[in-house]
């Protein structure tokens, strides 16, 4: 690692780190001689001292482009300030240097470091995992390690092994007979103590000769395990070519378990197809026949009562792909509207910034639409510098007049609306009649608090619930008891609506829900309503045929509970089983809701857009409560064997913890789909565990099916601790020998961790 960049950051450098505008204090930052992981601590914290992986870092930006690092742009200048982003959902690092030289150092460093992670082959990766793991168990920095060491390392690494064989691997390794590893020695302990003897017989029952598979062998375990069709012969030589590391049995057309083994590990022996993740779908259907990955209350980083407001957040949601993100505006200060929840003590940001924001990455992950969800709580004057800023800051992207200028008779497509930010919100009369109406008109309630009487009066509900709580009367759980005596007694104010901000809604305009009956005789294609959880859900389970076709022809946004002021988010499963486009969830809130999200939407590119099942896109009878009613039913039996696991990750960090993993298979669908099975636990063991145990379940229908795979340390004292996810659509998975690689609570990938399985999916027989 010659580069100067590279070489000053190992020597270090004095930074100030930036919270807020009062806390900015002084860190001791160096590049670590494993080029990979970044240290810092305070000259006052004695030993204590902290370190992240620049593998976690998605991007280096430069200047004042933080709202922390713009509070102090009147007290160091842009040059010497750069904001380090995290993947997942862990705060930005704000950094400032000493000079501007220095700031340039670190920014080119760290985006170089980034590059060169992001550019690593799958070897590569591993090389620099070992060599990590060397790093830190070498504690006398010799660059050799003794049998005590390699003990250490092997309890870092979640293994409990038996020390007289764990000598007798360290003695095959020692080739210098010098009680000690080397580098090279430890790479050859290492490869010993990942040998893979689940992946080796699944090769010994194809390889004739135990050695190699020849390419009509490999050609064999592609048809009969992987359920390759035709192109079996074809796909064989790809993956000879692409996989294996030995020159001589490429030219002899055949494989060997070192390129079996890293062709099971790859993307293409992922569970989750590869091709289904590219954008595939059909892209020019109208906006209703879609899911789309939406957001609820965007601005919030935290809960809803004191959580902070932050273009980041934006931002964040927007780079996950979503495609649906929330505005809360009231009026601020010097006639400039903000966005917060409104009657808490949530902070405070402008809507300019916002829509800024906006500008400026909405399309950067995905080119189709993003719905702009406004709620409106601002005094006419300003609803008009709302307008105003709409208009000017996103030009030509804000979508201002129907196609064509033609009266819609059916939504228009993604496809037609790239690159475009529709305007979700009240608007006065409709399409056909905008040139020929007044210019304001009067209602008596938002867009989040019409669709549902209890949440009617939600933000003095909020109001006095905070000051309650704030004055010890009642607690968190208790506030929730006052809702429906609050909302009886307290009045509406009457809002009024502007008609340049109306202009400016085309296909997303809000209304009131009546009744299925009332909008199929007169909504038109271009309304739609919001719902409450709690209404979504009744209605789902009363009338579920009816929404599904209701959901055919016009837009449907669900949005959680006022009673959630902690964030927590509700299961969009029920809601999408009815054909709901605009599910809208906390997306700074972490755990299986945000799981079943991203895998949903992990297709068809991450573009935000997943094409719903043709029998939710006509006028078919789509019950989900009766699935076996409709044209074509046929359910499918899914057998998973959980065989192994590899390197999981530590939950306690203490140096003698050794975690007992077990794993977890849950189906998200129907209601008849629902189920969860699980293997049992292994006693210490996270770094090979063995199950070898099948799940069996039923699938009625697969089409709106998700699995989540869930692995958790077992505690028979007291709950689980999670460990790792992966969620996959159902009709995404790959049949056959299959590995998941695991996700972390965050959604950010977890090193080299993995599951390898087994997957036989199959009709069910009427006899079953």
């Amino acid at each position: 690692m010659g580069d100067e960049d590279l070489q000053a950051m190992k020597a270090g450098a004095m930074l100030r780190k930036v919270k807020s505008r009062s806390w900015k204090k002084q860190r001791h930052f160096r590049l670590q001689e494993d080029g990979q992981t970044i240290w810092y601590k305070s000259r006052w914290a004695g030993t204590g001292h902290s370190t992240f992986s620049v593998a976690d870092v998605d991007v280096v930006r430069e200047g004042h482009q933080s709202e922390i690092l713009l509070s102090i742009a009147d007290e160091f200048p842009a040059d010497l300030c750069f904001t380090l982003v995290f993947c997942g959902r862990r705060s930005n690092l704000d950094l400032v240097a000493e000079s501007a030289s220095e700031a340039q150092v670190w920014i080119r460093g760290v985006r170089k470091l980034i590059q060169n992670t992001k550019s690593m082959n799958d070897k590569e990766r591993l090389d620099q995992w070992i060599w990590d793991w060397f790093q830190k168990a070498d504690k006398n920095k010799d660059g050799r390690m003794n049998f005590k060491e390699v003990r250490t390392l092997l309890k870092m690494m979640n293994v409990d092994m038996n020390e007289e064989y764990a000598l007798r691997l360290f003695t095959m390794a020692d080739n210098s007979e010098s009680g000690c590893l080397e580098n090279e020695e430890f790479v050859q302990f290492y490869k010993m103590l990942t040998e893979r003897e689940d992946v080796w017989r699944v090769f010994q029952d194809y390889s004739r000769d135990g050695q190699i598979l020849t390419l009509a062998e490999l050609e064999d375990f592609l048809k009969q395990e992987q359920q390759e069709g035709e192109r079996s012969l074809e796909h064989a030589q790809e993956l000879i070519d692409r996989y294996e590391p030995s020159e001589n049995a490429k030219k002899h057309g055949a494989m060997s378990i070192d390129g079996f083994q890293m062709y099971l590990v790859s993307p293409e022996g992922a569970i989750l197809d590869p091709q289904l993740l590219a954008l595939h779908q059909d892209m020019s259907q109208p906006l209703s026949h879609y899911f789309i990955c939406s957001s609820h209350n965007t601005y919030l980083m935290d809960d809803q009562l004191r959580g902070q407001s932050s273009q980041e957040a934006y931002i964040q949601a927007l780079k996950r792909g979503c495609r649906c993100v929330e505005v809360d505006c009231w009026d601020g200060p010097n006639g400039e509207p903000v966005v917060y929840h409104g009657h808490t003590f949530t902070s405070k940001i402008l809507f300019r910034d916002v829509i800024t924001t906006l500008a400026e990455y909405a399309f950067k992950v995905s080119e189709f639409p993003v719905i702009l969800s406004l709620e409106n709580h601002c005094s006419m004057e300003q609803q008009r510098v709302m307008a105003q800023l709409l208009d000017t800051i996103l030009g030509d992207t804000l979508l201002r007049a129907p196609l064509d200028r033609l009266v819609p008779q059916e939504l228009p497509s993604p496809q037609d609306l790239k690159g475009k930010v529709l305007l979700k919100a009240k608007k006065i009369g409709g399409v056909e009649e905008s040139e020929t109406l007044t210019d304001e008109v009067t209602d008596e309630v938002s867009d989040e608090d019409e669709a549902d009487p209890k949440s009617l009066n939600k933000h003095c509900v909020l109001t006095c619930q905070l000051i309650m709580i704030c004055r010890g009367l009642i607690n968190s759980h208790q506030a929730g008891d006052i809702c429906s005596l609050t909302c009886n007694v307290l009045s509406l104010q009457k809002s009024k609506f502007s008609r340049e901000l109306s202009d400016l809604v085309v296909y997303c305009k809000s209304v009131h829900f009546h009744s299925f009956e009332y909008s199929r005789q007169h909504s038109k294609c271009y309304e739609m309503s919001s719902f409450s959880e709690s209404k979504a859900r009744k209605l789902a389970k009363d009338t579920g045929a009816e929404f599904v076709r209701h959901n055919s022809r016009q837009l449907s946004r669900v949005y959680p509970s006022g009673m959630r002021t902690d964030s927590s988010n509700y299961n969009p499963q029920e809601l999408w089983n009815v054909g709901c486009q605009i599910v809208a969830l906390n997306f700074q809130t972490a755990g299986p809701e945000m799981d079943l999200n991203d895998g949903l939407f992990s297709q068809n590119g991450c573009c935000g857009y997943v094409l719903k099942p043709d029998f939710m896109r006509n006028d078919d009878s789509f019950d989900p409560e009766r699935p076996q009613d409709r044209n074509g039913y046929t359910s499918l039996r899914l057998s998973i064997q959980v065989i192994s696991g590899q390197q999981l990750p530590k939950v306690n960090h203490k140096e003698g913890s050794i975690v007992d993993p077990l794993v977890r298979v849950e189906i998200y669908g129907v209601f008849q789909d629902q189920a969860k099975q699980e293997t049992s636990y292994i006693d210490n063991n996270g770094f090979n565990p063995l199950w070898n145990e099948t799940l069996n379940f039923i699938v009625h229908v697969p089409e709106l099916a998700l699995v989540r795979f869930v692995v958790e340390d077992y505690d028979k004292s007291s709950r689980n601790d999670f460990m790792g996810q992966f969620t996959v659509p159902f009709t995404c998975i790959q049949p056959g020998y299959r590995h998941i690689h695991l996700l972390s609570k965050d959604g950010t990938a977890i090193p080299l961790s993995s599951l390898f399985v087994n997957i036989k999916i199959s009709e069910l027989t009427t006899e079953v």
